[in-house]
């Protein structure tokens, strides 16, 4: 997980980069890979939330990705904050009974 801020200026190149990662991600599917980007409402804060199953990474062949990194430095308005986690477990929306 990464969270980080941009500046006024560089939120919507930010947005602009981040959709073309997802496009490229999707368009390649490499599998066993979950790539979830939230925007805050302030419009500058961003998080990035990635689980993959480890074996691969998942943006090794991504040349968007590495578009995105390319100068985001200039688009921060502070340092990104990395976390690593395990998951422990997940809800995605399904309802009692339903097969």
């Amino acid at each position: 997980m990464v969270q980080y801020f941009t500046t006024n200026e560089g939120a919507q190149r930010n947005c602009e980069l981040i959709e073309d990662v997802l496009c490229e991600l999707a368009a390649r599917d490499p599998g066993g890979v979950e790539y979830q980007v939230l925007m805050f409402d302030d419009g500058v804060g961003f998080m990035h939330v990635v689980a993959f199953d480890g074996t691969t990474d998942p943006f090794a062949d991504c040349g968007t990705h590495r578009e995105f990194h390319r100068e985001l430095r200039q688009r921060l308005a502070a340092p990104p904050i990395v976390s690593r986690a395990v998951l422990i477990g997940s809800y995605v929306g399904s309802r009692c009974g339903d097969a």
